[in-house]
């Protein structure tokens, strides 16, 4: 087991079972940030372990969705699903890469049936994305990234924030960023001049605002160099 990890025990939402589950530790050394939000731990990847799977039935989600009640109207497909395919796997305190990513693909199985926010599509594909970039898996990276682009679109056309701490500008942000690292310099200032132009953002979200801020600086570095 890695250090920066430790075991509990929590009861599926699903199957009602006692499953094991990996939780990563509150202190590790952080290295550096990508615009993104992609933080890097010193050999160590938190992202790994965002997913909780249950050992019994497979039901896979992030902690909040795992911790609390599934609507009743949406349980039942779900229970009947998994236990249909079999989607349990066996417990392992320690995941490779494809066990991290085959944990959130049975997540984002498991959203479609809970009719989940596409906000939450995209912070998996985000993540999923995080994860091969940590594997310099620059394809697979490109492919999540357009995903998670494409479903905070979405989320921004189709829900209301804020979501817990997801504000709208911080969506715009991100999809500004995303587009950023996939190279698209039209839709990274489409999305960065909705902030900079938006006075309310610097005095309600100033931390937003100095992160457009620094994007902006860093293409206009690139353009100077072109």
């Amino acid at each position: 087991m890695p250090e920066n990890t430790f075991v509990v025990k929590k009861i599926c939402p699903v199957c009602e079972k006692t499953t094991r589950i990996i939780k990563t530790r509150s202190r590790i050394k952080v290295l550096s940030h990508d615009e993104d939000g992609f933080t890097r731990y010193e050999n160590f990847n938190t992202c790994y372990y965002t997913i909780w799977l249950c050992e019994h039935c497979g039901f896979a989600a992030d902690e909040k969705t795992f911790t609390s009640k599934i609507p009743d109207r949406y349980l039942k497909n779900l229970r009947e699903f998994l236990l249909a395919k079999k989607m349990a796997v066996p417990f392992t305190d320690e995941r490779t890469l494809d066990e991290a990513i085959n944990s959130f693909s049975a997540a984002l199985r498991c959203l479609e049936f809970m009719r989940g926010k596409a906000s939450k599509r995209a912070k998996y594909f985000h993540q999923m994305a995080w994860i091969f970039r940590d594997a310099k898996d620059t394809i697979q990276e490109k492919d999540f990234l357009k995903l998670a682009a494409e479903s905070y679109e979405e989320a921004l056309a189709t829900e209301h924030f804020p979501i817990n701490t997801l504000t709208d500008n911080m969506v715009i942000y991100l999809i500004a960023a995303i587009y950023y690292r996939l190279g698209d310099e039209k839709k990274t200032t489409i999305y960065l001049s909705q902030i900079m132009n938006d006075q309310s953002v610097r005095e309600l979200e100033p931390r937003i605002f100095d992160r457009a801020r620094d994007l902006w600086g860093e293409i206009r570095a690139a353009r100077k160099k072109k």
